[in-house]
Formats: structure tokens, sequence, C-alpha cells
């Protein structure tokens, strides 16, 4: 039950990256488009429902998964620290990945960068721009070297995340077996990757001059 959440509520905010890095790539078509995209979402529904409506519904929706899959993943180790002899090693532990190895602590990073995300990009809390259009932010934001190190490092264990995380999914939800691994390995290295360079070519273009 809790690999289900975990998966189910994993695939949710898989839905959700992808539509976010489909927006953040219209900062390439220029500050008015991009401020006028970040507008449409507050208002997707209007006149027939008050602004906002859509996007808090789908906030609501992205908080319940981060919170169910956050849930899961304590649960789920603290059930295997449980389960596992004092001074248990296995050769299997040797095999996992790094992805794997460090999914618990490349999670709580992430968890991190999401909330320091929302209060630099979203809020403009912690912007250098502070509260000013969502492009301006965008690019007061990213470029600052350290601030787009930190976007890149936190993006990069993102990918590694995601990597190991649809290969489980997969397996919880019985879709991979043997004879499907390699395709289902090969597709989440491929779809994380893809994933990723598409977050990163925004700070990296910003702080390389191409978008200003």
């Amino acid at each position: 039950m809790k690999k289900a959440v975990m998966a189910v509520s994993g695939i949710v905010m898989v839905l959700y990256l992808i539509a976010h890095m489909v927006g953040n790539l219209k900062v390439f078509t220029g500050r008015e488009s991009f401020n006028s995209y970040s507008e449409w979402i507050r208002t997707i529904g209007a006149p027939a429902l008050p602004p906002q409506t859509a996007l808090t519904i789908i906030r609501i929706a992205l908080i319940v998964a981060v919170v169910a899959h956050f849930w899961a993943a304590v649960s789920l180790w603290r059930q295997a620290k449980r389960a596992r002899p004092q001074g248990y090693v296995t050769k299997k532990a040797v095999a996992q990945s790094y992805a794997s190895r460090t999914m618990r602590w490349g999670g709580v990073i992430v968890l991190l960068f999401i909330v320091y995300h929302i209060l630099d990009l979203t809020t403009g809390t912690v912007n250098p721009d502070g509260d000013s259009s969502p492009y301006d932010r965008l690019v007061a934001s990213f470029s600052n070297p350290f601030i787009t190190a930190f976007y890149v490092i936190s993006l990069l264990l993102l990918g590694m995340h995601l990597r190991h995380g649809i290969w489980s999914a997969t397996q919880t939800l019985g879709q991979s077996n043997r004879r499907r691994e390699r395709t289902v390995n090969a597709f989440a290295l491929v779809f994380s990757v893809v994933l990723t360079a598409g977050f990163l070519i925004v700070p990296f273009s910003v702080l390389f001059g191409l978008v200003d």
C-alpha cells in the first residue's frame, strides 16, 4: 500500500514537472509573452471561476502528493530498518546505483529546493528583485552564479531521484518484469535526462546572457 502511495504520488509530481518545464521554456518567447503566460495560469477558468481557483486546486493536489510521497518514503525506510538485522550486510546494497543509495537524502534536498524555489520565484520573498514581474524575478535570480549553482545541483539530484523513482514505480505498479527491465531502465534514464536538461537550459541561458 505504501509503495503504491509513493508510486501514484510520484506520478502526480512528474506530470506537474512536465507542465512546469514546458512553462519555463516560454521564457525564450520574451518578457511580455512569459508574463502573459504567468498571468494566464492565475486566471484559468475566468470569468466562470474566481482568479487563481484552478491554480489553488493544482497547488493543493501537489501539496497532498508531496506529503503523501514523503510520508510513504519515511514509513518504508523505518519499516525496512526495523526488519533489517543489526550489522546485516548484503551484496545487493553494493550493487545498488548511486541514485538508489542516495534516494532518501536526495529527496530531502529536493524538498528543501522546492521550498526555496517557491520563496524565490513564486512569492519573491528571497528574490533579488523582490516584488517584480515573473520574468524579471527569473532573470534576477539566475543572473547570480551562486543561486544558479544551487539550482543546478538540486536539479541534478532531482534527475537522479526521477530515474530511480520511475523505475521503482513501474516495479510497484506491476508494469515491469525481467524482460522489460532493460527497456524500463532506458526510458527512465532518457526521460530524467530530457526533463532535467529542459529545466537546466533556462538558468544557464540567463547566466550566459542568452536571456536578459
